[in-house]
């Protein structure tokens, strides 16, 4: 998959990466991982706030790391039939990656780490819109950040970005009827991890408040 023109972009992005402080360096390399912290704590805080709203979104809430793990999938399972080594080994010339290359049989292309920061960047953008602002650029910034420390093409990560842009997005507007309707079942059950998971619903809180007020009155 990669070419020249590829191959020549990594070099020139690694050896600018080598001209930058220890500790951006080290930044880099840490938000590669920590972006996927955030994002799963920005699916906790969603759903949290989400389970007294209707059930469509709660339903969201529930598929967007599903989606997202979906497309992770997706990804893996292109990564297994393409097979493309990684530029830190395969890119002749260039720079010291700044992290450990991986090892062989831990392909290239796409790039995990871009197929779930765009997976989970799109779906929580369809679940509250307002969130694009922060989610687009976390995940943009750690598909570059893949480049940066030298263990992915260029190629990899746009492809894994548009890969798990297009699966969440798909996967969210699929599923979202069917889970909506688990959501409002699951919400007249006993069982209290179903309730716990669906949330009281539109208005609850409310309805609670208007309950004490009766009983404050004894009417």
């Amino acid at each position: 998959m990669n070419s020249s023109a590829t191959s020549d972009l990594y070099r020139d992005i690694l050896d600018f990466a080598h001209t930058t402080p220890t500790w951006f360096q080290h930044l880099a390399e840490l938000w590669t991982e920590a972006g996927l912290l955030l994002f799963g704590l920005l699916f906790i805080t969603v759903w949290w706030s989400d389970r007294t709203k209707g059930s469509r979104a709660v339903a969201l809430a529930l598929l967007a790391p599903l989606a997202t793990a979906i497309a992770y999938a997706c990804s893996e399972l292109t990564k297994s039939f393409l097979t493309e080594d990684r530029p830190c080994r395969a890119v002749a010339g260039a720079a010291a990656p700044l992290v450990t290359c991986p090892p062989v049989g831990d392909w290239s292309f796409p790039s995990n780490h871009s197929t779930i920061g765009a997976a989970a960047a799109i779906a929580l953008v369809i679940c509250r819109p307002l969130l694009a602002w922060l989610t687009v650029p976390m995940a943009v910034l750690m598909a570059f950040s893949r480049v940066f420390v030298g263990v992915h093409y260029p190629h990899d990560v746009a492809v894994g970005l548009v890969l798990g842009g297009v699966v969440a997005t798909l996967v969210m507007l699929a599923a979202v009827r069917p889970v909506q309707g688990l959501v409002e079942a699951m919400r007249t059950s006993r069982s209290g991890l179903a309730l716990l998971l669906a949330g009281p619903g539109e208005g609850a809180g409310g309805g609670h408040r208007r309950a004490r007020a009766r009983a404050r009155t004894g009417a």
